[in-house]
């Protein structure tokens, strides 16, 4: 059991293999913005858990044929998809594993951006607290969340067994942000509708420059990016003062201009 700094009580530790939370865990790696696993609903689920043929995440690329056509409600039909859905599964990418993983204050946005910052599995397991609270919007508290879940040797053991099943994904070199990228050190709001790209596309133009982009408005934010229909943000950045840009005002800032 742990207890961060921030919680009065103490969490189980046991990540991917904890049999409390096993089958939570085992929904949530199969969904559809994580692996992905089309089929894989509760009830199959339950009858995994319950009569001891997942163990965890890893065992799913162990299961064959005859144990899932051996269970209540399953046709072969049924079970032939399955197993098509999971080895279709092993082929994802970096982002998508770690959001499956399921690591404690770690979504979708967040698994993106270590997948970005890290480029490699490895390097994010061997990446201590402080490094990691280089990534963009990661503090003190999912940084410690990422840094115990990969401390657990078996959690680690449970990744390489996947990995050792045909688990694979795109990696890529780690993301280096010169001190002298002509956005360093800038803080961005994105609001509204952009003509010509979107929020994600904006976002990363600014990240690959040196900015950083946040989601709410303050004193520290140094521009204001705004669309069409931009509401309350655009507000608060004129009531504070705070630059506001079109799409063709980032896109010159982007330049050096």
């Amino acid at each position: 059991m742990v207890r961060l700094p921030d919680e009065a009580v103490a969490r189980c530790s046991g990540g991917l293999i904890c049999a409390a939370q096993r089958k939570q865990a085992l929904l949530h790696f199969a969904s559809r913005r994580a692996m992905d696993v089309e089929g894989l609903g509760e009830k199959l689920v339950d009858q995994l858990v319950d009569q001891n043929i997942v163990g965890s995440a890893a065992d799913l690329y162990r299961l064959g044929l005859a144990a899932l056509a051996g269970l209540e409600r399953m046709a072969e039909k049924s079970a032939q998809n399955i197993v098509q859905a999971i080895e279709r599964s092993k082929n994802t990418t970096l982002a998508r594993f770690i959001f499956a993983l399921g690591i404690r204050n770690v979504g979708e946005a967040t698994a993106k951006e270590l997948a970005r910052h890290f480029g490699s599995l490895d390097r994010l397991m061997q990446a201590g607290e402080e490094a990691l609270q280089q990534v963009p919007d990661i503090g003190p508290v999912v940084a410690l969340s990422i840094a115990q879940f990969f401390s657990e040797a078996h959690n680690r053991e449970v990744i390489e067994q996947m990995r050792a099943c045909g688990v694979h994904w795109p990696e890529s070199e780690p993301r280096v942000i010169a001190a002298a990228a002509p956005l360093a050190g800038k803080s961005f709001v994105l609001t509204g509708t952009l003509p010509a790209m979107s929020r994600e596309e904006a976002k990363e133009l600014i990240e690959a420059q040196g900015g950083k982009v946040t989601g709410s408005v303050s004193g520290k934010t140094d521009y204001v990016v705004a669309g069409s229909e931009a509401g309350s943000k655009l507000a608060k950045a004129e009531e504070l003062g705070i630059a506001v840009l079109d799409e063709a005002g980032l896109l010159e800032l982007l330049k050096g201009n």
